[in-house]
């Protein structure tokens, strides 16, 4: 049953990634491969979701998923208040809200270039840690490749919209974790 979970939920977000899995240039397709890992994560977890939550891996499973929700809504509270929008030469790959007009340096991408990722990240771990195995792990570390990769892409094309900000931007800020990575 959770295989055919799976793969409809993975039909889904291939038609809804279409265009960027046909673009291996943009950064969007490999987020689409952090998505499906991510994807299989959740549903091999969500049965076992509420088992032995005072455990050492519930505790930090819960703690994970608390702090990936803050970075989602805060990167795009942050995104949505001082990126702006106007037509961008921008890939068609992209999501409407990816496309800002000004560089977003406030709140959040103070400290992280890619809160988002970040969010992402503790949502696989966070995921992972309520059902552990083997293959899991393989999942969640693919998904964490996938996820550097996909900021390393970005970053690109970053640097090709924004120019010199972006490299300024990028030294006083970490990737992924603040004060870390």
């Amino acid at each position: 049953m959770q295989a055919l979970i799976y793969l409809t939920l993975l039909l889904a977000l291939m038609w809804f990634c279409r265009r960027q899995l046909l673009n291996p240039r943009c950064h969007g397709f490999y987020r689409f491969f952090a998505f499906a890992g991510i994807l299989w994560i959740l549903v091999r977890a969500v049965p076992r979701w509420h088992e032995q939550l005072l455990s050492l891996s519930q505790v930090g499973a819960t703690l994970l998923l608390v702090l990936a929700g803050v970075f989602m809504v805060s990167a795009l509270w942050w995104l949505r208040s001082e990126g702006g929008r106007r037509h961008r030469e921008q890939p068609v790959e992209n999501f409407a809200f990816e496309n800002t007009a000004r560089l977003v340096t406030a709140g959040i991408y103070r400290y992280v270039r890619h809160p988002m990722y970040t969010s992402l990240l503790f949502l696989c771990w966070g995921s992972y840690l309520k059902e552990t195995s083997g293959s899991g792990l393989l999942v969640a570390l693919g998904v964490s490749v996938a996820l550097f990769v996909t900021a390393r892409v970005e970053e690109g094309e970053n640097r090709e919209f924004f120019g010199d900000d972006y490299d300024c931007y990028r030294q006083q800020s970490r990737l992924f974790i603040p004060f870390v990575l």
